[in-house]
């Protein structure tokens, strides 16, 4: 459940960079960052975005809260 929301996950929800951020709590550039094989801050547990359109991507609810979860269960 997101905690912020009250919101529960549903397995195939598309969430958007916005959502992303508020779950997660990084901000945009950080998430691009994780993102970025050449970036000093990658992360290749993070999940992939996946392209909708030409303009548009999203993605999984599901997995970035189980990437959320890994990250807990690290501390």
């Amino acid at each position: 459940m997101n905690a912020i929301t009250g919101q529960t996950f549903v397995m195939n929800q598309i969430i958007n960079l916005k959502e992303v951020i508020l779950f997660t709590g990084l901000s945009r550039a950080t998430i691009y960052n994780i993102m970025d094989e050449r970036h000093k801050q990658y992360d290749p547990t993070f999940p992939k975005q996946a392209k909708f359109t030409v303009g548009r991507v999203g993605w999984s609810a599901f997995e970035i809260n189980q990437w959320i979860e890994s990250k807990l269960a690290e501390r």
